[in-house]
């Protein structure tokens, strides 16, 4: 005797609303999830690949020997490599080498031009254009542009940003339709167990990724101020915001003498880790700014100011508000640096998943088109069905986070203005024939 119930009018509409959602979210929007997820893995794939390309800049002999940073950034000036002389980024490790950094015209935002020199004899072993504050080089820089924007600048990051949107919509959406399926079906398809398996994973990137996204972005950063969550900046004396060292550089840069005598106040106000950078003033006399910029674990991120042999300002990750730390590690986390390896093998079965999920869901719809003879399986006005107060509920969470996140709440209007004209399509239709 089975003991199955039947669902119930009201569940069915629920899963017939979410079916529908889900369907046209998949269709339209699977493409924009497909290349990120493509562009994700490559991008988790290069640090190693990085290395061996680049090896011949990045890596020499280990010597006993290690010049003074101001020695080193000379042998860099004297290969007269343009632009202005704006931070230096001493060797790591052993076998390491400096990188000395210049500001560059015609150079894109975040980028320099870095002189790799030599820690031990001075010798200057290449120069490329490197990105950002993980100090990426060409080959993983164009990855990331193409994951973040396609390589189109601003309007490119419609792309991204949109594929955020809408990926955890999807993701929970597919869990209704898979718990729903699970109850009153055996049959549980490959497509939604996958979904499973990367649910939490694709929900981490979309809020992550909408971090940095341009409209929704800026609202959580809105948010983050209000709430008092924002990521701590370092005080410059004279300087209006953290970048304004950058900005103000007079042509040559300013003096770079007393360099070592910087870093060692620095190190001496807890400045420790091995990955650093040193940013020259903006002018002679002015403060130099201090930060540690490894992104694995634990987290090194603080900086220091310093002047006149002093430290006149510093911010230390300690301090920071815990929404800002977990901001810092989920971005770090999403670009596969937090955990080395293992971070980028976990983000490589993740774009894996998420890539066959897209392609499945494809294939799916493919074989069950209505030109097949199979029909809507689930028709319109699914919606009537629902209860009166849920679905007020329901338009106005959707109004809040539209407002939220612009690109979701405009093209889920484009969907639904597409559904009704379909739907007053297949009318005229049925009424001509």
């Amino acid at each position: 005797m089975s003991t199955t119930t039947a669902p119930s009018r009201t569940s069915f509409a629920w899963r017939g609303l979410f079916l529908r959602l889900h369907f046209y979210a998949g269709v339209l929007v699977g493409p924009f999830i497909l290349v990120a997820a493509l562009t994700g893995v490559l991008y988790a794939l290069t640090p190693q690949l990085e290395s061996w390309a680049y090896s011949d800049q990045l890596r020499v002999p280990v010597t006993s020997q290690r010049l003074p940073l101001a020695q080193q950034i000379d042998a860099a000036l004297a290969t007269s490599p343009g632009g202005t002389l704006v931070a230096v980024r001493p060797a790591p490790e052993p076998g390491d080498t400096t990188r000395v950094l210049f500001a560059e015209k015609g150079l894109g935002e975040s980028e320099r031009r870095a002189v790799f020199v030599d820690p031990g004899t001075g010798r200057v072993t290449g120069d490329l254009v490197v990105y950002g504050t993980s100090g990426v080089l060409p080959v993983r820089m164009t990855l990331d542009q193409l994951h973040r924007n396609l390589m189109l600048g601003e309007p490119g990051r419609l792309y991204s940003e949109l594929a955020a949107s809408w990926l955890w919509v999807v993701a929970l959406g597919g869990l209704v339709l898979w718990i729903t399926r699970a109850r009153n079906s055996k049959r549980i398809r490959t497509h939604g167990l996958i979904g499973v398996w990367v649910l939490a994973g694709a929900l981490f990137l979309s809020a992550t990724g909408l971090t940095w996204s341009a409209y929704a972005g800026e609202n959580v950063a809105t948010l983050r101020e209000s709430l008092g969550w924002a990521t701590p900046s370092l005080q410059i004396p004279g300087n209006s915001g953290d970048h304004a060292e950058h900005s103000s550089h007079s042509s040559h840069g300013a003096g770079h003498a007393e360099v070592d005598a910087v870093l060692g106040t620095a190190r001496a106000a807890g400045i420790d880790a091995d990955k650093i950078e040193i940013s020259l003033p903006a002018a002679s006399g002015g403060a130099w700014k201090v930060t540690e910029i490894g992104r694995g674990w634990p987290t090194q991120v603080d900086a220091v100011a310093v002047q006149d042999g002093a430290v006149v300002s510093s911010v230390k990750f300690a301090d920071y508000p815990l929404a800002a730390k977990l901001t810092r590690w989920g971005i770090d986390a999403h670009m596969g640096v937090l955990f080395g390896w293992p971070n980028q093998l976990v983000l490589l079965l993740l774009g894996g998943g998420l890539v066959t999920l897209v392609v499945l869901g494809y294939r799916m719809w493919w074989k069950r088109r209505p030109t097949r003879g199979f029909g809507r399986p689930t028709p319109r006005g699914q919606w009537r069905k629902a209860p009166p107060v849920a679905l007020a509920g329901l338009g106005a969470g959707a109004l809040v986070v539209g407002w939220f996140v612009p690109l979701l709440g405009i093209s889920l209007v484009a969907f639904l203005v597409i559904d009704l004209l379909l739907g007053q399509r297949g009318k005229s239709r049925t009424s001509v024939a």
